[in-house]
């Protein structure tokens, strides 16, 4: 059997999970209390038996990168094979970055020169999911195509969030769409794909000099290799969840908050890993009580807690209630405070008795309606909010704001509150 090589999408950017992902790459956005989106990715190449593995990377990869490090959580600090960081790098004559999907593993194919990889796997790592990839490389050694890809039905109504492909009963792709508007089938993409290497080899050479190409898989690659019939559906039936949206990122976590979730994170023959830190266990007390929820290792909890997700070192003051909100890392929830339905970046510090996600208006943000519809309300890494302060639902309140900058003791709800400008914004 040939050596396995995975290569990692993690450069991109994530523009529809707002506020979470515009200071940070979209895979490096923490989830599940204490996993980074990307873990499941990593985490499934591993307990696969894939130990050589390319993360390529591009926005913001700073925390992305110190989330990696070597990769010793994953037993991927290895002097042959592990995981290896690829980022753009200089001296391309068209740009410095990559153009694509596809021109992103163009420019890393020379990291194959050092394996013996007769095929590629490409993986997303912006999705949740706990898979086995040794029974779609098996499906992909009895089928003639030179690509396989993994897919698994969507509703109907989330069909233009995907690529849409249709296959017949041999699992021959016969269509493949992207994001199509209006979608022949609901068989969606996972962003799974197994390349034959020589088909690679020869094709992105020639996709990287096409003046028309997108360089992308979904958009170029693949509807060419499906109407040659070079494309065969792999059918998985186990959880996945594409991370794309601020709703199905908060909806994917509240998933975990029941016993019976069907991402089991508790499988002891499937353990997602990642980046542990020496916090000690968490307290409840003085009156705290916790109900249907997800809580990470630091925190204190003397409020109440309910159907909520906390990651580590989160403090949440007597008299303070958490209900249906993520909060991210060290956030202190003051006494009195409320939240509800409010997604919290890292350290958020609420003041005492300030109310986030109150009132029943569910005013779209007059921003970005498109992210904040459903009545969340995203507040930014960082920020400190004031005592007293109420803000409505849809709100998006910029990141490293302070309590002068709260000039009103109310946000109404589909507001946005950024920071003021400073001398190169000013005047745009």
């Amino acid at each position: 059997m040939s050596q396995r090589y995975a290569m990692l999408l993690a450069g991109g950017e994530g523009s529809r999970l707002c506020l979470l992902s515009e200071k940070r790459a979209k895979p490096a956005v923490p989830f599940g209390s204490k996993y980074r989106i990307i873990d499941f990715a990593l985490s499934n190449a591993v307990n696969s038996g894939i130990f050589d593995i390319g993360v390529l990377t591009q926005y913001r990869p700073a925390s992305l990168n110190e989330h990696i490090g070597s990769g010793r959580p994953w037993d991927l600090d290895r002097t042959r094979g592990g995981v290896e960081l690829l980022q753009p790098f200089l001296g391309w004559a068209e740009t410095d970055w990559y153009r694509g999907t596809a021109d992103a593993v163009y420019q890393n194919l020379y990291v194959l020169e050092h394996t013996r990889a007769d095929e590629l796997l490409i993986l997303s790592g912006d999705h949740v999911y706990k898979m086995d990839y040794n029974p779609m490389y098996a499906f992909h050694a009895s089928h003639p195509g030179a690509v396989t890809v993994a897919v698994k039905p969507v509703p109907a109504h989330l069909t233009s969030q995907f690529g849409i492909l249709t296959a017949g009963r041999a699992g021959r792709v016969e269509s493949f769409e992207e994001k199509p508007r209006r979608a022949r089938s609901t068989l969606a993409s996972m962003g799974v794909y197994i390349f034959s290497r020589a088909l690679l080899e020869r094709l992105l050479p020639e996709d990287a000099a096409d003046p028309l190409s997108r360089h992308d898989f979904g958009r170029d690659l693949l509807p060419r290799l499906v109407a040659e019939g070079e494309v065969y559906a792999y059918a998985y039936d186990g959880y996945w969840a594409d991370i794309g949206t601020v709703e199905s990122y908060y909806q994917a976590n509240m998933e975990l908050t029941r016993v019976d979730a069907d991402l089991d994170l508790r499988d002891p023959d499937w353990p997602i890993h990642t980046v542990s830190y020496d916090l000690p266990p968490l307290i409840a007390g003085g009156g705290g009580q916790v109900s249907q929820s997800l809580i990470g290792s630091g925190c204190i909890l003397r409020g109440t807690v309910e159907h909520s997700v906390l990651s580590p070192g989160v403090i949440v003051e007597r008299g303070a209630v958490v209900r249906d909100s993520i909060v991210l890392n060290n956030c202190w929830i003051g006494r009195d405070a409320v939240l509800d339905r409010a997604i919290l970046d890292k350290n958020v510090f609420v003041g005492h008795g300030a109310r986030v996600g109150h009132g029943d208006d569910l005013t779209p943000n007059a921003r970005c309606p498109e992210h904040l519809s459903s009545g969340l309300t995203i507040v930014g890494k960082g920020t400190r909010l004031p005592e007293g302060l109420v803000v409505g639902h849809n709100c998006r309140i910029a990141p490293d704001l302070v309590e002068r900058e709260f000039t009103a003791a109310q946000l109404p709800s589909g507001a946005c509150l950024d920071p003021p400008p400073g001398p190169e914004s000013a005047g745009e």
